[in-house]
Parts: structure tokens; C-alpha cells; sequence
């Protein structure tokens, strides 16, 4: 049987209309919002920016996450650029809410690493007209890539640009393949998973085991004794855009 792809398109775009316009869209049971003090397990990342910091030029994170998970290079052509975890060079592109707030000129004035929140409110996962994409119930917002009809509407729904698509085949730009991990095709969106694949066998993500300064910590919020939950409890944290109501769960240490 033959699909008509252009046809499937616009029934999906008006299936989007509909879900981002219906009120049902303010139930937990959609949005997958998360309810904090529950127990069980709600993966989070701090990023110490003040150590960050100190190594500006470092890209072990980067190089480890791109490496494990086949992110194609194509070098400077930034069209095509695939992200899953960066450095953004204006603090203020970032963190908008706090460009008037008195922060150490240490941190302001230094890149920022980024890469997806994993929103316990997540936008994106509300406007996917295929459900390629979806939260966990530990809080991961995965990503279906055979699923993917690459409508987009979820780049446009994320509002901290976490989410990249490709525009070319990007397998000829993955310079050494890692197997055990899937490539990607051309017409597919794409972003960081939280390394769950390593989470499943009791490891931490590839960017926080690669960072040699200690910057990125991951652990169970919901754990009073893990390290993540202590950093959040104890020190002064901020997120990103926290008046959207997204509710990142990557924290950030100024």
C-alpha cells in the first residue's frame, strides 16, 4: 500500500492544531508533569558553572557524548549542525530571566553548557503529532527516531532550541561509527537522551563520566542522599526560562 506522505502531513498538522488548542492538554496524564516529594526516581543534572568555568575551552563532555551516540560533524556549515550537549557563548541567551540579576561576572561573562532539560512539562512532547517523542516516568523525554515523520513542530515547540534535525543524510559525517548505538537518516529530528541507554546498565551519562573537573553531577532527585539532591538543596541553583512553566530538571550552580 502506498502512503500519501503529503496528505499524512496535513491530517497531522491539523491533528497538532487540535492538541495544542484542547483543554486537555492541562492534564498530568498528557503532559506528563511531575509532581516532586512522590519517591521512586527523577533523573536530574547539575552543571557547575563556576567550575565550568575555569576550563572554557574543554570539550570532553561534547567529544564523549558525540562520540557515543554517532552525532555527525560537518564541521563549520552550522545549517547543518547536529547538538546534543554545547556551549552557548552569551550567558544571556540562555538565562534571559536572570539578565538583570546581580550574578558573579566570573559566570556571566563565560560560556554556558547546554543540552536538552528534560522537562517535567516537556512542550514538545504535547505537540508530537506521532508520539515519537515522550517522557519517561523517571522523567527522561525520549525520542522515537523511526516515528519521526519530521514535521518539526517539536523544534518549534522547545523553546531552549535543544533539538536539531537533519536536513542531509548525516551517517557519511559520522566520522567513526560506535556500534551497539543506532544512526540516524536524513529527515529526522534528534537530541540528547540522558545516556539512557547507559543509565539501564547502572553508568553514568557519557558527559558527566568524560568531565575531568568535576562540573556535571546526575543522580535521582528524588533520592535526599544522592549528590544531586544535595547540590539543589543546599546550594543557590537557577534553570532555564523558569516562566514558561516547563520545569527543567538540569539545574545550574552560579
Amino acid at each position: 500500500m502506498r502512503h500519501d506522505r503529503r496528505k499524512f502531513f496535513g491530517n497531522a498538522a491539523v491533528g497538532a492544531v487540535a492538541v495544542t488548542a484542547g483543554p486537555a492538554l492541562t492534564s498530568c496524564a498528557e503532559t506528563g508533569h511531575y509532581e516532586p516529594g512522590k519517591g521512586g526516581t527523577r533523573w536530574a543534572m547539575v552543571v557547575d558553572l563556576r567550575k565550568c568555568a575555569e576550563h572554557e575551552d574543554c570539550r570532553a563532555c561534547t567529544d564523549a557524548c558525540h562520540k557515543k551516540h554517532n552525532v555527525p560533524d560537518f564541521g563549520d556549515n552550522i545549517l547543518h549542525e547536529i547538538k546534543w550537549i554545547w556551549k552557548e557563548h552569551k550567558f544571556d541567551h540562555v538565562f534571559p530571566s536572570y539578565l538583570n540579576h546581580p550574578l558573579p561576572a566570573r559566570v556571566g561573562k563565560k560560556p554556558v553548557l547546554v543540552l536538552c532539560n528534560h522537562c517535567d512539562n516537556p512542550p514538545c512532547v504535547r505537540v508530537c503529532p506521532t508520539k515519537a517523542t515522550w517522557r519517561r516516568e523517571d522523567g527522561i523525554v525520549m525520542m522515537d527516531w523511526h516515528r519521526c515523520i519530521g514535521c518539526r513542530y517539536c523544534v518549534v515547540a522547545c523553546p531552549y532550541g535543544s533539538r536539531s534535525f537533519n536536513w542531509v543524510n548525516p551517517r557519511p559525517h559520522v566520522k567513526e561509527i560506535t556500534n551497539g548505538f543506532p544512526t540516524r537518516m536524513k529527515g529526522v529530528v534528534e537530541k540528547c537522551t540522558l545516556c539512557e541507554e547507559r543509565i539501564l546498565h547502572n553508568r553514568l551519562p557519557a558527559c558527566v563520566e568524560a568531565c575531568p573537573h568535576g562540573a556535571l553531577v546526575f543522580g535521582n532527585l528524588e533520592d535526599p542522599n544522592s549528590e544531586v539532591a544535595k547540590i539543589v538543596a543546599t546550594e543557590f541553583t537557577i534553570r532555564r526560562k523558569p516562566d514558561l512553566g516547563t520545569e527543567p530538571e538540569v539545574y545550574y550552580v552560579v
